[in-house]
């Protein structure tokens, strides 16, 4: 049977799934390389879903607006989880494509990667192998499960791949690097041309901390949480604190009033944290992202947790773990450092790029 004259032309189907502010910024270098060996359907569950969330981003990361969204919104992990699960099905039912590729670690994550196991359809994973060791987590388990489901799981470290390789998971492995630091090379420039926030908050370099603050182990513990704003209103410097919802709410709850040298701010756009992250002198954070977003901008990063992922950036002397301890927090910011070499991290050679071809089996350029 002669083959259709047009069949060369048929290029393989990926629906791609986000729905939280990291998968939105992972997805913005490899869709720029995906769409240009492959067709890829883009699908928003809106895990994030307001202004500062999520559309924004999109525009500033020129994402193609996604081809469903499915507005989610915020709930339990469970009632969230399944929710998405249910409209993913039908989503893939209909497109029937063939890969589905999930970003990180959250819901979003570990629903497209249940949704498309139950439908037989292969699993790629970015950012896979990443373990930090407490399945209390809901990050964790939803990794965990994410890459036992994957064909293809693209790691940013050899660390990660050693720890696949210890749950038994060698095939379809691959080191990439980080799509992440890719994304920041673009967004530091985007930033220094178009981003004001430093002259709206009257904000001169390295004389000001930057805190994050989103975890739900932070959040809704209430001992951890207060004894990490009480650890901040000791520290006598300038502090910009761009509040997610969730912490909103908890802050809410505990009745707390930041002391006049925090500076509350809605959540930042990526141009504006990449423009509050060059230029801070410390960040405290207990985010993965803007981890490894400090080690790359060789700012001195404080991680609001008892362990992270990012082992090399602690092993590196760049990162220090403090949990929720109010000594140990203000020890690490009375002794700010700089250790002076940063050993290359994560980097490797065009990820976006490197994961599309894997993927389709086609050179991107």
């Amino acid at each position: 049977m002669a083959m259709p004259k047009d069949a060369a032309k048929i290029r393989m189907k990926v629906c791609s799934i986000v729905g939280a502010r990291p998968q939105f910024i992972k997805a913005a270098v490899v869709s720029r390389a995906l769409r240009a060996v492959a067709r890829e359907i883009l699908i928003h569950t809106g895990q994030h879903y307001d202004t500062e969330m999520s559309a924004v981003f999109f525009q500033e990361l020129e994402i193609p607006a996604p081809d469903y969204n499915l507005g989610i919104g915020s709930t339990s992990h469970g009632a969230q989880t399944g929710r998405m699960l249910e409209q993913l099905e039908a989503v893939l039912e209909k497109e029937r494509p063939d890969r589905v590729l999930v970003f990180g670690d959250t819901n979003s994550t570990l629903a497209g990667a249940l949704a498309a196991a139950k439908l037989k359809i292969p699993v790629d994973h970015v950012e896979a192998g990443l373990r930090s060791f407490t399945r209390s987590m809901p990050e964790e388990v939803n990794r965990v499960v994410t890459d036992h489901l994957s064909s293809l799981l693209f790691c940013p470290s050899q660390t990660a791949i050693e720890n696949l390789a210890r749950e038994g998971l060698t095939n379809g492995v691959h080191l990439v690097g980080d799509v992440m630091a890719e994304a920041l090379r673009f967004g530091v420039h985007r930033a220094q041309q178009r981003s004001m926030i430093s002259k709206h908050l009257d904000l001169r370099p390295k004389q000001y901390l930057l805190v994050t603050l989103h975890r739900a182990e932070n959040t809704d513990d209430h001992v951890r949480l207060r004894s990490i704003l009480t650890g901040l209103a000791a520290i006598d410097e300038k502090i910009i604190f761009p509040v997610h919802p969730r912490t909103e709410a908890a802050l809410g709850n505990l009745g707390w009033t930041a002391p006049p040298h925090i500076n509350l701010i809605p959540p930042a756009s990526y141009l504006e944290m990449c423009a509050l992250e060059s230029d801070a002198r410390i960040i405290l954070t207990d985010s993965g992202g803007v981890q490894k977003e400090a080690y790359w901008l060789g700012v001195p990063c404080i991680t609001l947790r008892d362990e992270t992922e990012w082992v090399e950036t602690v092993a590196s002397g760049w990162n220090r773990l403090v949990g929720a301890d109010t000594d140990r927090l203000l020890k690490a910011v009375s002794k700010a450092w700089e250790s002076g070499l940063r050993p290359p991290l994560y980097e490797g050679e065009r990820p976006g790029h490197r994961i599309a071809e894997l993927i389709t089996g086609k050179e991107s350029h």
